[in-house]
């Protein structure tokens, strides 16, 4: 600055903490402060007075060789335009500015060239995405005005439809207009701030709703199915059948049928089935299963809730049940006796006759054990083997033992007639030896 009598010439200038100290009696601070008010630093501006044409003391007291005057006076004019040119230059850097972010303006004195200078000095950051106006690289003047608005991920839902929308928008009705759906419904208030929820839009949208034998047209911004039915006035009772799930989303072009559901009540006898239960029993043949007890069904009186629709009973709901008889389980004793070992046969013996008997029939050894096991019970193969309670005789102790006259004659003595007709009977009765077998150890006879 130039003053009478003399020039105030820059030396430097600082930015430095604010304190006292730092200052002095003839320095100028200038505050620099951030978009929110707050002071982070402040320019010193040291300064001195020279009066042209005067001398400056020096620290020695050899007296230096003085310029000629014209050469003094270009000097003095060289000092004086650099102090002149840095003045004019911290003067361009030195600015107050409007910073607006997200909406709140606030004036803040900066130093800096640029937006992006500006914004830095103010520790706002900006995204790829954010809006910026004017942009960081665009040079600032005083009194100018810098717009930042932050953009922020929105979850929003459009008709049961799920997306994301990147947006400057602060408030639901920005939003709304943003996205062009003026006449749509809203899940929040337009005038509320935009939060971190799901924003859920209904546009308008024209729904059928068939009840009663007619169709009625619906222009509506309901989101779901059961406001569509409310808008439309449609009461339902408990049991009513709706086509569409009530909270599914209302879309353009839906179809609703209702279906109205009567209700009867009433009773009627039913058959409770018996259960079946098996039991394993050691004195029975592994493989063979034995009815112990034959089941029988209950009875009992219900009273139930019947569902009509136009009619036809659609379903039921049991209110109360009576027993009138219980139900009784069927028992099934199932073996689990290992099946006998085939032993050694003696040559000549009533075994050997009967072993080549079974075979001849097609069955194999296993059989033979099983009829050898039985027989060996009832008669240990003794051709005269006679049961004098009963009456019963010889090998396969048939009762009485005169039966065995159909095989042949001589049925008291040849052991081949008495096994030919045991065979047969324990074929056209049990089927094989291992079932006549089976009976006699779950009964004690066959």
């Amino acid at each position: 600055m130039i003053a009478l009598g003399g020039v105030k010439v820059l030396l430097r200038a600082v930015e430095v903490p604010v304190s006292p100290r730092f200052a002095g009696a003839q320095d100028e601070p200038a505050a620099s402060t951030d978009y929110r008010g707050r002071v982070h630093s402040v320019t010193v501006v040291r300064s001195c007075t020279l009066t042209i044409g005067s001398r400056v003391p020096e620290a020695s007291t050899r007296q230096p060789r003085r310029l000629p005057g014209r050469y003094r006076l270009a000097a003095q004019a060289g000092v004086l335009a650099l102090v002149v040119a840095g003045t004019t230059g911290f003067a361009a850097l030195h600015k107050q500015v409007v910073v607006e972010v997200d909406g709140k303006a606030r004036t803040v004195t900066v130093f800096g060239r640029t937006v992006g200078d500006v914004l830095a000095a103010q520790q706002i950051e900006v995204g790829a995405k954010d809006v910026v106006i004017p942009s960081v690289d665009q040079p600032v003047d005083g009194g100018a005005t810098i717009v930042v608005a932050h953009t922020r991920e929105l979850q929003l839902e459009v008709d049961g439809q799920e997306r994301t929308l990147w947006t400057t928008a602060r408030t639901v009705g920005d939003v709304v207009d943003e996205l062009g759906l003026r006449s749509s419904r809203a899940s929040a208030s337009r005038s509320e701030t935009v939060g971190r929820g799901v924003l859920r839009l209904s546009t308008p949208k024209d729904v059928r709703v068939a009840i009663d034998g007619t169709m009625q047209d619906v222009h509506t911004t309901a989101s779901t199915v059961r406001e569509v039915l409310g808008e439309a006035g449609v009461v339902l009772g408990e049991h009513d059948l709706v086509s569409v799930p009530l909270d599914a989303a209302a879309v353009d072009g839906l179809v609703v049928m209702v279906t109205r559901v009567t209700i009867r009540v009433g009773s009627a006898t039913v058959t409770v089935p018996y259960q079946t239960v098996k039991k394993n029993d050691s004195s029975i043949l592994k493989g063979t299963e034995v009815v112990a007890s034959a089941g029988s069904d209950g009875r009992e009186v219900e009273t139930y809730e019947a569902y009509l629709v136009d009619g036809v009973e659609i379903g039921r709901t049991v209110l109360t049940r009576s027993v009138l008889a219980q139900p009784v389980d069927r028992v099934i004793k199932v073996g689990t006796q290992q099946l006998p070992q085939v032993a050694a046969v003696a040559p000549g013996t009533a075994r050997a006759i009967g072993l080549d008997m079974v075979l001849a029939r097609g069955w194999d050894q296993q059989q033979y054990a099983c009829l050898d096991s039985l027989w060996t019970r009832e008669s240990n193969w003794r051709v005269n083997a006679q049961n004098k309670s009963t009456g019963a005789y010889g090998i396969p102790q048939a009762l009485p033992g005169s039966k065995m006259a159909s095989a042949g004659s001589d049925w008291q003595t040849n052991p081949a007639t008495q096994i030919a007709w045991g065979l047969g009977y324990i074929a056209n009765r049990y089927g094989t030896p291992c079932g006549a077998w089976a009976h006699f150890t779950s009964s004690g006879w066959y």
